[in-house]
């Protein structure tokens, strides 16, 4: 399914600082910068309808590939077309990242031409959303899977910008980490 080009109203929105066009490197389209984007700018904010885990992996792959995981058994999933916004490609280094459940922004300044891109490992916790990776950017993962928001070094890249039921997630295995680290009175001698 193409991204509409009528000036109908969508559910989405996508800032006028970018625009849609063909992925070389890629299988389809991408998001890219046609202005300079300061960090922290908003660049997309997603819109849809919320369906069960079920109802979001019985979709069809046109649709189901720009499904977006909000909560544990909770997806945002388009409408009956794609918009622009929805268009975001996933990059192990991404250069924008969430702010709540479906803003995105930039994680740093983005020049024009720069395809915007932001790490799936941020939203997506379901093996029906795993695929194989085409970033090619480094370091690679090779594989979004559903256990990447677990690993340091994708923590590391998007500290602050995971989805919130993530985000808690991260937290609670933080504090548990926390909690079973020894004291440094029950340390001494």
């Amino acid at each position: 399914m193409d991204a509409p080009s009528d000036n109908k109203p969508t559910a989405n929105h996508l800032s006028p600082k970018l625009t849609v066009r063909l992925c070389k490197d890629k299988a389809g389209q991408g998001v890219f910068a046609v202005e300079p984007v300061e960090a922290g700018e908003v660049v997309a904010v997603w819109g849809g309808r919320i369906v069960p885990e079920d109802i979001a992996a019985a979709l069809p792959p046109n649709l189901r590939r720009y499904v977006v995981q909000v909560e544990d058994d909770q997806y945002l999933a388009p409408l009956d077309r794609v918009d622009p916004a929805e268009l975001v490609n996933h990059c192990c280094l991404p250069n924008c990242g969430l702010r709540g459940q479906i803003t995105l922004v930039a994680l740093r300044r983005i020049e024009p031409g720069e395809e915007i891109t932001f790490d799936y490992a941020t939203t997506d916790s379901s093996p029906f959303l795993e695929f194989d990776c085409a970033c090619v950017k480094k370091p690679c993962r090779n594989r979004v899977s559903m256990n990447d928001w677990q690993r340091d070094e994708v923590q590391a890249v998007n500290r602050g910008h995971f989805s919130p039921y993530l985000q808690r997630r991260i937290d609670k295995a933080e504090q548990a980490e926390e909690k079973a680290r020894p004291s440094p009175r029950s340390q001494r001698g």
